[in-house]
């Protein structure tokens, strides 16, 4: 499936005004609703997205958290205006970020022996605990080297995806988890990211796929059936991200955790990892 261009990588060049204006199409409001909602009057929202009028540095930043705009293009919008950017952008790795990194130990040692893993806006594995580990026995050494990416592993033909046993339903949620991300961000990592992974080969049908036995547990989400020593492991998966972050690197950090979905996933897990 092809992704038509974002609406948010309008250039830079162009000034604030278009910038906005792709933002606010993007997420389908009116001129007079972004001006009730920032406390302005349409009129204002107009000639800023025209370039009749410059907005303030407040203004840029109000108008950008009703419209949900990630705090990296935050700064963008901010340069186009004039000023300079707000959000800093610290390495994972300083010591001004060891809270972060200390939290993000404690919560995924603490979630096994189910697994759980740490990811970027590239979907680069940042952190990962034991549980996660176990579903990776007899991937490849090539697609262990760093940078870990979850789509790769979880989709190449040589990584996870033989051993999915519900494969399309689970590659068309990743996929469609993707397209929302590339709306969200001007981000042509991700687009290629995503042209790669869609473009990876599907096994024919049935004889890697299973039906959801008779009588098995109801789900209430979609769940991803993996085999794992010669079992079949069920886990509804959830993402998580850092509230009001002020920071581009951890805004970007997403926690994905997988709660077994089944009594017989729960027993497993335990057994192997105590």
């Amino acid at each position: 499936m092809t992704i038509a261009p974002s609406a948010a990588a309008t250039p830079a060049d162009q000034g604030v005004g278009p910038l906005l204006r792709a933002w606010r199409e993007q997420r389908r409001v009116s001129q007079l609703e972004l001006a009730l909602r920032a406390d302005s009057s349409a009129r204002h929202i107009s000639f800023v997205e025209t370039g009749r009028s410059r907005p303030s540095e407040e203004m840029v930043l109000r108008l950008a958290e009703h419209l949900e705009v990630p705090v990296r293009e935050r700064n963008a919008l901010l340069l186009a205006a004039g000023y300079a950017p707000r959000f800093p952008e610290t390495p994972l790795d300083d010591p001004a970020l060891d809270a972060v990194r200390e939290g993000i130990e404690r919560l995924l040692q603490g979630y096994e022996p189910y697994p759980a893993l740490v990811f970027d806006a590239s979907y680069h594995v940042v952190a990962a605990n034991r549980g996660i580990t176990m579903l990776l026995d007899g991937v490849p050494e090539s697609l262990l080297r760093p940078p870990l990416n979850t789509m790769r592993l979880t989709l190449h033909p040589e990584g996870l995806a033989p051993r999915i046993r519900n494969l399309r339903e689970w590659r068309g949620h990743l996929l469609e988890q993707m397209r929302r991300q590339i709306a969200l961000r001007r981000s042509e990592r991700l687009r290629a990211l995503y042209e790669e992974v869609a473009a990876y080969p599907v096994p024919e049908a049935s004889e890697d796929e299973e039906p959801q036995p008779a009588g098995s547990v109801p789900y209430f989400a979609l769940p991803m059936r993996i085999e794992h020593e010669g079992r079949t492991l069920s886990f509804i998966s959830s993402t998580a991200t850092f509230n009001t972050p002020m920071d581009v690197t951890v805004a970007e950090l997403a926690i994905e955790t997988f709660l077994p979905a089944d009594p017989a996933t729960v027993k497993h897990l335990h057994a192997l990892l105590p």
